[in-house]
């Protein structure tokens, strides 16, 4: 837009813009503006209309700049265009086909859209942190694991191992009073918690949740095991569980929480690991029954995703 600061009458540059949102459709062209209102996310009092029934709107933004005046049953030639220039940037840039679906599109394995990462296995490392929910394996409906390598000083462990979410929803394993924890936080509501029957030993360890889903369909809960060093020190039960997603804006940390916090038992700022967090492991439906993840498997893990 600088061009315009230096010169206040120059010609526009950026002549077209196309919109799409929750299939609410938009064209922008030399000052016409054609928009049509789909759909309303929070609204689910009524079906969804067809998309050919969807009302279209048309505003000269050249005389009339704040599109308080839809103009569509006077120039239908001029609306049928901008109808025709939207189709045209839509398959230009993979907009098309729509999907008006309103829950399963949340979750990337029921939409069936393509995935940042990819396969089951994710490796995370210490100080990574603000990653987007899309940017970390999807652990929804499903079992799976959480294994960290930690140094635990000799004051003990406390603070977030990692997180992911907030307080509205989301999961953490962290240390509190130097026990290993987790707490599942359904959508603000209601918290679940598994806590170990005694401290994390100082030194190099590894602490690991392992999470079994009851199965069944969506949203069924679970039982959490919790680990050190491949032995048992606790557990816990998550009645329910979030099917769809956790924010849209609480993002994934290791070895501290960013956002707003998961589980009361720390502050939302100051929550930072006692000790180091060397890496994490995310493992997606995995039985491994020593409950450890060996050098060679990590090394195996870390190859394979060069």
């Amino acid at each position: 837009m600088l061009y315009a600061f230096d010169d206040a009458k120059a010609n526009d540059r950026h002549e077209t813009q196309y919109f799409e949102m929750f299939c609410n459709r938009g064209i922008y062209h030399k000052g016409w503006s054609a928009v049509t209102r789909h759909s309303t996310p929070w609204d689910t009092s009524k079906p969804l209309p067809a998309f050919d029934d969807d009302l279209r709107e048309l505003y000269d933004t050249n005389k009339d700049w704040t599109q308080s005046r839809n103009i569509a049953k006077d120039h239908p030639k001029e609306l049928n265009e901008l109808q025709r220039l939207w189709l045209i940037e839509a398959a230009k840039y993979s907009v098309l086909p729509l999907d008006d679906r309103r829950v399963e599109r949340f979750n990337p394995d029921l939409a069936g859209r393509p995935q940042l990462v990819k396969g089951k296995t994710q490796i995370l490392f210490g100080g990574m942190g603000r990653l987007t929910e899309n940017s970390v394996v999807n652990i929804k409906n499903k079992s799976y694991s959480v294994t960290a390598e930690v140094i635990v000083p000799k004051s003990g462990a406390d603070g977030v191992i990692i997180a992911q979410g907030g307080s509205f929803a989301g999961w953490s394993l962290y240390a509190k009073d130097g026990k290993l924890k987790y707490c599942y936080n359904l959508l603000g509501v209601k918290l679940f918690y598994a806590e170990s029957n005694k401290p994390i030993p100082a030194g190099q360890r590894q602490v690991r949740m392992e999470f079994k889903y009851d199965g069944g369909g969506l949203a069924k809960g679970g039982n959490a095991l919790l680990y050190v060093d491949g032995e048992k020190f606790g557990e816990g039960r998550v009645e329910t569980t979030v099917p769809m997603m956790f924010s849209g804006d609480e993002t994934c940390d290791v070895g501290r929480g960013t956002g707003s916090a998961v589980s009361p038992d720390y502050d939302p700022r100051e929550n930072e690991f006692s000790g180091e967090v060397n890496w994490v492991q995310i493992d997606l439906e995995k039985d491994d029954h020593d409950h450890m993840i060996s050098p060679e498997e990590r090394f195996k893990v870390a190859m394979a995703r060069q």
